[in-house]
């Protein structure tokens, strides 16, 4: 595969929510608010982003606490700042993501996968979310390799865990692709020599790419 800047690669990663899926963007933890409270919420849920430090999210992403212990430390946070809570779920709703497929980069999965290249997961991750986003593809098909944050105690955008991901892909970084929806994890990407796609929304860009 030779990318859009004349570079040869033979190794693609790509991030999991709002990549290969549709869903999972940080936007999405705030529907359940009113569009006024919608980015405050969002930053007492994740923190900066941008940034691995002590916030709960982050903690829970390197698998460090519980969802149960996260949310309810969210709760309390959402008390102090004044944000009204919004209702509980009806009865037998679903009370953790269901994650949909981002069938245009799902297709350009299927088109790596022939075309010979090593394909890879890393995704900032939840282990109670594991079975929900597991189901959704065959990932031991068309993957060779899946690193889950929580699994491995590190998370995007620290370097180690691009490192980490090329080390057990089998790649180098000068060779490899990277796909993320989140501007600093594309970053944190290209600063160890990595080609990444920003994913937006509307993948199509990205996929052309």
């Amino acid at each position: 595969m030779t990318s859009a800047t004349s570079r040869s690669i033979d190794g693609v990663i790509f991030d999991l929510g709002g990549v290969l899926a549709a869903n999972g963007r940080h936007a999405d933890f705030a529907r359940r608010f009113p569009p006024e409270h919608a980015e405050q919420v969002i930053r007492i849920f994740v923190g900066d982003y941008g940034d691995d430090g002590d916030h709960p999210w982050h903690r829970l992403e390197r698998g460090e606490i519980t969802l149960a212990e996260n949310r309810a430390l969210n709760r309390v946070a959402l008390e102090a700042a004044g944000v009204p809570l919004p209702p509980p779920p009806p009865e037998g709703a679903a009370t953790t993501i269901e994650f949909t497929l981002n069938e245009p980069v799902v297709a350009l999965v299927h088109d790596l996968r022939a075309a010979g290249l090593r394909l890879g997961v890393l995704t900032n991750n939840v282990a109670e979310f594991r079975e929900h986003w597991r189901r959704m593809l065959p990932f031991d098909e068309l993957f060779d390799d899946v690193v889950d944050s929580h699994e491995v105690g590190l998370r995007k955008p620290n370097a180690a865990i691009y490192r980490l991901a090329l080390d057990r892909l089998g790649a180098t970084a000068e060779r490899a692709a990277f796909l993320d929806d989140v501007p600093t994890n594309v970053t944190a990407a290209q600063s160890v020599g990595m080609l990444a796609v920003l994913v937006d929304e509307d993948p199509t860009d990205a996929v052309r790419t």
